[in-house]
Parts: C-alpha cells; sequence; structure tokens
C-alpha cells in the first residue's frame, strides 16, 4: 500500500493546509505527530505568561479553526485523517499545557502520556474517530485524549504527591 506524503509545496498552497500541516511540523518523515505536538510546547513557551482564561479562549478558537482546517485539507487530500493534519495534536496539547503546573516535569509527564492516549486511542476514542467525520472527528479525538492525560495527571497529583 502506498500512503500519499504531501510535501511542502501542499503544505503551503493554502492556507488551511499550512495550519493543518502545523506551519510545516506534519511534514516531519518520521512521527509527525510527535512534530505537532512539540510544535505545541514552543508555541506554549512563546506565550508564557498569558493568563490562563485568554489561553483558554484561544485555545477554543484554535480547536473552531482546527475543524475548518482539518476538513478542508482532509478534502483535498482525499483522507479525512493524514497524518500530516497536526493541528489536532497542537490544540489538545496546548490545552493540556495550559490546565497543567507551569513546571517542566509536569510538562513532561504531560508529553508522554498525550503522545501514548494519541497512538493507543483506548475507548472511546477510537469510536469517537470513526464516528464523527470531517474537521470535527480529526479534531476530537485528540481532544479526548488530552482529556485522559489530564485525568492521569490529576490522579497521580491527588494520590501521589
Amino acid at each position: 500500500m502506498i500512503v500519499f506524503r504531501p510535501g511542502v509545496r501542499f503544505a503551503f498552497s493554502h492556507p488551511a493546509h499550512c495550519v493543518a500541516f502545523g506551519f510545516g511540523a506534519g511534514l516531519s518523515p518520521w512521527a509527525p505527530g510527535t512534530a505537532g505536538t512539540l510544535l505545541a510546547w514552543l508555541i506554549f513557551w512563546i506565550a508564557e505568561g498569558v493568563p490562563a482564561a485568554p489561553a483558554l479562549l484561544c485555545v477554543a478558537v484554535f480547536f473552531a479553526l482546527g475543524v475548518w482546517v482539518c476538513d478542508v485539507t482532509g478534502r483535498h487530500l482525499g483522507i479525512a485523517d493524514h497524518g500530516a493534519m497536526v493541528w489536532d495534536e497542537v490544540v489538545a496539547f496546548l490545552l493540556v499545557l495550559v490546565v497543567i503546573p507551569d513546571q517542566l516535569e509536569w510538562q513532561a509527564a504531560a508529553f508522554v502520556l498525550f503522545r501514548f492516549f494519541d497512538i493507543a486511542k483506548p475507548p472511546p476514542i477510537r469510536w469517537l474517530e470513526a464516528r464523527f467525520k470531517g474537521g470535527f472527528g480529526v479534531m476530537v479525538d485528540d481532544l479526548l485524549a488530552a482529556g485522559y492525560t489530564l485525568l492521569v495527571l490529576a490522579a497521580a497529583q491527588r494520590f501521589f504527591l
């Protein structure tokens, strides 16, 4: 089976593609979802000091934007949830970073947990991914992976720290 690998020309041929591909992070030949998650971490560090309420509002706007850009890009690719589309990882991990303590240890643990849940897709993530189509379907499964990440971190804080 040959998998279509879009290149730089496709990624920057339309504003929606550019955002959906995480401004190029999704073009990584190895683990593009991880590259998108690292992009979220970089964005968070650049925006350090933004209070939680405006940051959460930005995440909500980024989610709504993601529904559109992932829908457009998926249709143009002919693959609804192409692996190079990483805006879903960016938005979901930004949500996690806004909520958790602003300490490197928490961020690193969140990174590992989020990548695990995003890759493993425990129930009902895989069900949601199959149930919802288009841009919303692309975005919602990563939001649930972020939720699982936050639950595990909250439990760790409550019971072990």
